[in-house]
């Protein structure tokens, strides 16, 4: 049913911190393409492939569709129907955290939105657990100890095997690790927006706090959002993400970064890359790095990410032509 040889070598996997979990150098996300309104059945190839390629982490979240929940009653359906007797090979997680459902229990940090969203992604997902559930955004109004409490519950419970973390400043990244050890809970992963034009875990610092203390690091929107792909080199073409005014990608981003995006775009090119495959690799240099989430619209643009990986990794003088086009500069952070 599936490639027999999925697991040949052609898929690198990374440690996740230091813990014993291996995950793969690309995952696939369900933000976009996976909802009600796109196509099922390409849904359902996309995830076979990505499986036969040696994708073995899903990332989902409660609001990913749309509508919202969709994502995971696609995806739920696809485990039963195709999946069921490879579940011990999947790396399946969620997160709770943003706009949910109507009423004052629809989202943020509450025990009672963090719990009863996960019991409500696991029926639609149709599983009994799942394996990293995430606080998926900070909740400055409600205090750590309670959000991460529901975390640990969560584990406690059974319903997942690791919490992780994500969109947490430093600041409060560190205090939410230090509460959830406390409670005999390791953070064993933390998820942020990562990619050329957005370097906002390095100049937080985050990357570097993440390996000093063996956490894992999956990063999404290595493409930021499809910028850095050959689509948006020569402007935003129609029909595109940007030329649509729903969604999370405006016209005006791209504007904003058009003079970047052209030049990493020549200096792909003379190096003889794909831009969005110099993205992708660049996305995994740091050794704080354990995955780069992709998302796929279609079986194609899934392969054509994954041959990233078959693009070799940018070398010194690569890395500085490229800082000096989107230059990174690190905050310095008083002792909390």
């Amino acid at each position: 049913m599936f490639d027999p040889a999925r697991y040949d070598g052609r898929m690198p996997y990374r440690r996740c911190g230091d813990s014993g979990l291996l995950l793969p150098e690309i995952s696939l996300g369900f933000w976009h393409n996976f909802g009600h309104v796109d196509d099922f059945e390409e849904a359902r190839r996309i995830m076979r492939r990505a499986f036969d390629r040696g994708v073995t982490h899903f990332d989902l979240a409660n609001n990913y569709g749309p509508p919202p929940g969709s994502a995971e009653e696609n995806v739920g359906r696809i485990l039963v129907e195709d999946f069921a007797s490879h579940r011990d090979e999947l790396v399946i997680t969620t997160k709770a955290g943003h706009d949910m459902w109507s009423g004052p229990y629809g989202q943020a940090g509450s025990r009672k939105h963090l719990l009863a969203s996960l019991d409500q992604s696991l029926k639609r997902l149709r599983q009994n657990y799942v394996d990293i559930f995430y606080s998926h955004c900070p909740d400055p109004n409600t205090r750590l100890e309670e959000t991460m409490s529901a975390l640990a519950t969560a584990v406690h419970s059974g319903r997942a095997l690791y919490v992780g973390l994500s969109k947490y400043p430093l600041k409060r990244l560190k205090k939410a690790v230090k509460i959830l050890k406390d409670m005999g809970i390791r953070c064993l992963i933390y998820q942020p927006p990562y990619s050329i034009l957005n370097r906002w875990p390095e100049t937080e610092g985050i990357l570097d706090y993440l390996l000093e203390e063996g956490i894992g690091c999956v990063v999404f929107s290595p493409l930021a959002q499809g910028m850095l792909t050959p689509k948006y080199v020569a402007g935003i073409p129609e029909g595109s993400r940007a030329a649509r005014s729903e969604g999370f990608l405006q016209a005006e981003q791209v504007v904003a970064q058009q003079e970047k995006i052209r030049a990493l775009g020549d200096l792909a090119a003379a190096h003889g890359t794909p831009l969005n495959h110099l993205a992708i690799q660049w996305s995994l240099r740091s050794p704080a790095v354990t995955s780069s989430i992709i998302g796929a619209r279609t079986v194609a643009q899934l392969d054509d990410s994954l041959d990233a990986l078959r693009s070799p990794m940018p070398d010194e003088g690569l890395l500085a032509a490229i800082d000096a086009i989107a230059p990174c500069v690190k905050k310095k952070h008083a002792e909390d």
